[in-house]
């Protein structure tokens, strides 16, 4: 039977490259191409590829947070396809999974693809648990989250921890991060900083507020499902109806 086959890159190129190696081979049917993490999930799990050439560095959700989402049980027979330096890679061989280094080169790629024939055929399901565990493990991933802010001022810049902040406001084209006394102001989009954000310490409670979870201190009831948000240090906020519900459930987390 033929090896189904899944390729995931960012890069519309890189894809390419790899369908135009896998043309000639008989035993390989690709049965799909993903640009992104987020759709190579769902791919992955509805499609249940033997083989998947999955690029590390994509946008939002890389290769190892698609294993991780996956979960390493669950996954194929893996290729990483990667941009990382030699001391990355030594972690890719340490943990006996191969990998491809960009740009493509063609005996390289028959060399990886004779090894991951192997993998599939003997279908070590439980050993390929091991080695991806292993991989997460020995890579030092980035922080998914934003965890200091490069803050200018006075000509100087502040790193400021973000979980120092207790809570942010929309200021015409600026944010107002506010810390104890001081209020520092940054460059940047409420939503888009939301994002960056740890969604388990701060929460949104208005379009123009973004409060630090662990200083909320109250929450008092107003007209209209409205409420006020009382910080530990007194400062009042308004919270409208609709951010209430996810206040709520976080509060309840806690």
């Amino acid at each position: 039977m033929k090896i189904r086959t899944l390729i995931v890159d960012d890069m519309m190129l890189a894809r390419k490259r790899v369908r135009q190696c896998l043309a000639d081979d008989p035993d390989i049917e690709i049965i799909g191409e993903c640009a992104n993490g987020r759709t190579a999930i769902a791919a992955i799990r509805s499609m249940s590829p033997d083989l998947l050439f999955l690029d590390v560095q994509m946008p939002k959700v890389g290769g190892f947070e698609v294993v991780e989402a996956i979960g390493a049980e669950k996954m194929p027979t893996v290729i990483f396809v990667t941009a990382y330096d030699e001391f990355a890679l030594r972690a890719f061989d340490a943990c006996a999974l191969d990998y491809l280094l960009k740009p493509l080169n063609a005996e390289r790629f028959i060399r990886a693809l004779a090894r991951a024939k192997r993998e599939v055929k003997r279908s070590k399901a439980e050993q390929d648990d091991g080695r991806l565990k292993q991989v997460l493990a020995a890579i030092d991933l980035a922080p998914r989250y934003l965890k200091r802010l490069a803050v200018k001022s006075a000509g100087q810049t502040l790193i400021l921890p973000v979980d120092e902040i207790e809570w942010i406001g929309a200021a015409a084209c600026y944010l107002e991060l506010h810390v104890g006394r001081e209020t520092h102001l940054i460059r940047k989009r409420l939503g888009e900083l939301e994002q960056q954000l740890d969604p388990e310490m701060f929460v949104r409670i208005h379009r123009s507020t973004i409060v630090n979870i662990e200083r909320i201190k109250k929450l008092h009831p107003l007209f209209n499902d409205d409420h006020l948000v009382i910080l530990q240090d007194g400062t009042k906020l308004n919270m409208s109806r609709t951010y209430y519900p996810s206040v709520a459930a976080l509060l309840d987390g806690l």
